[in-house]
């Protein structure tokens, strides 16, 4: 078997004072932070739970300081972990006790607008709601619409392959950029993709999307942009049952319809989101969901029509049209501050990530709720339907000894469950520290060796956030979940709570 990758724990043997004379000697010193209070903030990411305090933060405030931290990490062998907005919520952005954490929060930049190729060049850190906001007077916007939208940034969005309630009919952020450029570990600025329509060469530009900070350090996006619908138009159907409702989803997908985004909130979300922001949501019904038709005015009208139909044959109680563009954004508004939300009636929630076929969306909703049950946790569900994302909100006190490992255990069973019926253990939110162990479940041990050997080619010292994403061979063994004899990359500073 080919060990291409660390075979035992790699060494990070930091000299820290030659380490920060270096670099004190490339950034301004406002951008390096060395004191526990100045490092307090950059801690953790979304996912709280995980806590690590970073040896020193950087914060570059262009591509060449940014190639000399990269560089002086390189040649005193220190992992660095890149970091965005910090809204991640799978650890992926957890930083190493013995390594930099570079914010890339001063990359804040959007460089160019070009209306008639409908692209815009931007920088990492601009947040993604801003991306449309400044396309908005060309008439154009990105699609890609994270319900975190305004505050997350576009280069996170890149590392974590990020999707969002439109991604139904308009794609992911894989199929929406056309150009990267980045850094690697040892500092060298490439581009990848271009301004065209496509490369030549193998498609890189897929393999570093989603590749979460472990392959380089993205400094500059190329989207695509899209032209404003002249027409959206959201259908609000309440079920007095969830399974109804989940399959209600299949049959509208079935009849021909794409919609630009196709929604469901289970009884707890949607009275959660309802008290939270009043959209008008049915109090009583057990499930909704929101399905939004765009386009021409004539094919909004046919398809609204069309999914209006087959939503009372899948036994609907209840359907409501926007009647307008402001209600239309109050549907939307109450989905997008569903996280929000609920955590006004749990003290602390856990927010799972996994895609299954929309088919079998009836099941796993079942057996969600058998789960919830077996943990006597609670869960409140928000699902990206339409296609198969889900992220049950799992109800927790953090302040009650055990609480926080059992909300854990349960998300452990939803993400096999997604494995079991053929799905995947995330859609949007990557893998991170949360993930990794259900990584073993997932794929195969000649599969995880060629993620290794990737990782290899661009990262040879295993520098760039060490640790994440794809778990070592010897950790999967321990688990149980794989025979085999390898190493394993051990966190001990890691910090729970």
């Amino acid at each position: 078997m080919n060990t291409s990758f660390p075979t035992q724990e790699p060494e990070y043997n930091v000299d820290e004072p030659s380490l920060l004379r270096a670099l004190q000697a490339v950034l301004p010193a406002h951008a390096l932070l060395s004191s526990t209070e100045d490092k307090r903030p950059y801690e953790c990411d979304g996912l709280s739970a995980y806590r690590s305090l970073p040896l020193l933060v950087a914060l570059p405030e262009n591509i060449e300081q940014a190639q000399a931290v990269l560089r002086i990490c390189y040649a005193h062998k220190v992992p660095v972990v890149a970091r965005g907005a910090g809204t991640g919520l799978s650890g992926g952005a957890l930083p190493f006790a013995q390594g930099v954490l570079m914010g890339l929060s001063k990359f804040n930049k959007i460089l160019d607008i070009d209306p008639l190729a409908r692209t815009a060049t931007v920088q990492p850190g601009v947040r993604n709601a801003v991306i449309s906001e400044a396309a908005q007077p060309h008439g154009l916007y990105y699609a890609p619409d994270p319900s975190s939208q305004i505050a997350c940034t576009i280069g996170g969005n890149v590392a974590e392959n990020s999707g969002g309630v439109h991604c139904l009919k308009y794609g992911l952020t894989v199929h929406n950029i056309l150009r990267l450029q980045l850094l690697t570990i040892e500092g060298e600025l490439l581009t990848i993709g271009s301004q065209a329509l496509d490369s030549p060469g193998y498609d890189l530009l897929a393999l570093l999307t989603g590749s979460e900070g472990m392959l380089g350090v993205i400094v500059e996006i190329t989207v695509k942009l899209l032209p404003i619908p002249q027409q959206a138009q959201v259908l609000m159907a309440a079920f007095d049952d969830v399974a109804k409702a989940g399959r209600a989803v299949g049959d509208i997908i079935a009849a021909g319809i794409i919609p630009a985004g196709l929604e469901m909130m289970d009884k707890a979300s949607m009275q959660a989101a309802e008290d939270f922001v009043h959209a008008g949501y049915p109090s009583q019904a057990e499930a909704i969901l929101l399905c939004e038709v765009d386009g021409s005015l004539a094919e909004v009208e046919e398809h609204t029509q069309a999914v209006q139909h087959v939503l009372t044959q899948a036994g609907a109680t209840e359907v409501r049209i926007s009647k307008n563009e402001q209600e239309r954004l109050l549907f939307w508004k109450g989905r997008k501050a569903a996280f929000p939300a609920v955590g006004r009636i749990s003290p602390d929630y856990y927010c799972m990530d996994g895609t299954i076929p929309r088919k079998a969306l009836p099941e796993v909703l079942t057996r969600i709720s058998e789960l919830s049950q077996q943990f006597g946790l609670r869960v409140a569900n928000v699902f990206h339907a339409g296609d198969g994302n889900l992220h049950p909100l799992i109800l927790y006190d953090a302040n009650q000894p055990g609480e926080l490992h059992t909300a854990e255990e349960f998300g452990s069973k939803i993400l096999e469950l997604c494995v079991e019926v053929g799905g995947t253990i995330t859609g949007e939110h990557g893998v991170g520290m949360e993930k990794i162990d259900q990584m073993c479940v997932q794929f195969e041990p000649l599969e995880l060796e060629q993620f290794h050997a990737l990782k290899k080619v661009f990262d040879p010292h295993w520098l760039l956030n060490p640790g994440k994403a794809v778990p070592t061979l010897h950790r999967c063994a321990e688990l149980g979940a794989m025979h085999v004899h390898h190493g394993e990359l051990k966190f001990p500073e890691l910090e729970r709570f």
